[in-house]
């Protein structure tokens, strides 16, 4: 039985806040956060800097207390979780003693997190192999790359197999092979009872692995965005269009469109209905589509409509109701 068996949401938050003391004034980082996140999701988290994204990831590894609410993850305290079942984790800086050797460094991890020693061998070589780091064996920490180095830290997360894995920025400093590789290795990581927590300024990402994402900013939960859902064809977006052969004729079609490039047009904001009926135009006219991309990802859209809303706005916001 997992530690979460029985217990519906395994991490709730209810009005979670959480204040800074400092000599002359308070800091609020979080204010009235109530989240629930599934095992068996991937949950994402999203917002910009200074939204309060750190400080709520610290909260959940037991590092802060909140200063009002609770948080529980699998019905206890956080630090208690952490001590009794552990939680992969990995930073958004990976900060590794620079003289240590890849093996080393993770074979030390590895009976760190509980992992029997006759183990450990076999099971740093699978994650070394997993993770493409096999030419980096007997390398210092130092000597590796950026990306390597990244691959090292998520290695280093998910050494135990944990229950709970948070995951920081894990794409940061990946090259595009290693970051969609990651896509990969989020899916083989899904299991019933465990829930995978992304924090990543990378929403094309979010929107690509994450069941849900929340968007966070000035320490509140502006919106829950299910990234999984079919399509609104009432939602509208800008797009993208390029053209093959009667760039011309669909300039003078689309009146709205602003040209940028040669052969491509950005089309103001359509539903999917108006999309389509626009692009039946074009098609009875005799131009040639060669592509029609969104503007923005769904995620994207989203996530530039509260943030350009709570920034224009400096009262105390509700969380929305999830999409």
């Amino acid at each position: 039985m997992t530690a979460s068996a029985g217990q519906g949401a395994l991490v709730r938050l209810e009005n979670v806040g959480k204040t800074y003391r400092g000599l002359r004034r308070r800091v609020r980082a979080v204010a009235d956060v109530t989240l629930e996140m599934q095992a068996g999701e991937v949950f994402g988290l999203a917002g910009p800097n200074g939204a309060g994204k750190s400080t709520l990831i610290a909260l959940l590894l037991g590092f802060l207390k909140p200063s009002t609410g609770a948080i529980r993850i699998a019905g206890v305290a956080p630090r208690e979780f952490v001590e009794r079942h552990g939680v992969g984790y990995l930073s958004e800086l990976v900060t590794i003693p620079p003289r240590w050797r890849l093996e080393e460094a993770l074979s030390r991890y590895a009976l760190l997190a509980g992992i029997e020693g006759a183990h450990v061998d076999a099971r740093v070589e699978e994650l070394v192999v997993m993770l493409g780091l096999t030419e980096h064996w007997g390398k210092q920490v130092r000597q590796l790359s950026k990306g390597s180095l990244q691959r090292v830290g998520l290695a280093q997360a998910l050494l135990h197999n944990e229950e709970v894995i948070i995951l920081d920025e894990p794409t940061h400093g990946l090259d595009p092979l290693w970051t969609q590789r990651f896509r990969d290795i989020v899916r083989s990581l899904r299991q019933a009872d465990r829930l995978i927590l992304i924090a990543s300024h990378n929403l094309d990402e979010l929107q690509r692995v994450a069941d849900r994402v929340a968007i966070i900013d000035h320490g509140r939960v502006q919106r829950v965005v299910r990234t999984r859902a079919v399509a609104d064809t009432g939602a509208a977006s800008p797009y993208r269009l390029v053209i093959a052969r009667g760039f011309e004729d669909a300039r003078a079609l689309l009146r709205h469109a602003h040209p940028i490039a040669h052969d491509e047009l950005e089309i103001p904001a359509l539903s999917l209905v108006e999309l389509n009926a626009l692009l039946r135009a074009l098609l009875e006219r005799g131009v040639l589509v060669a592509s029609v991309t969104p503007m923005y990802s769904s995620l994207e859209r989203q996530f530039r409509e509260v943030v350009s809303d709570a920034e224009g706005d400096e009262r105390p916001r509700t969380a929305g109701a999830n999409e």
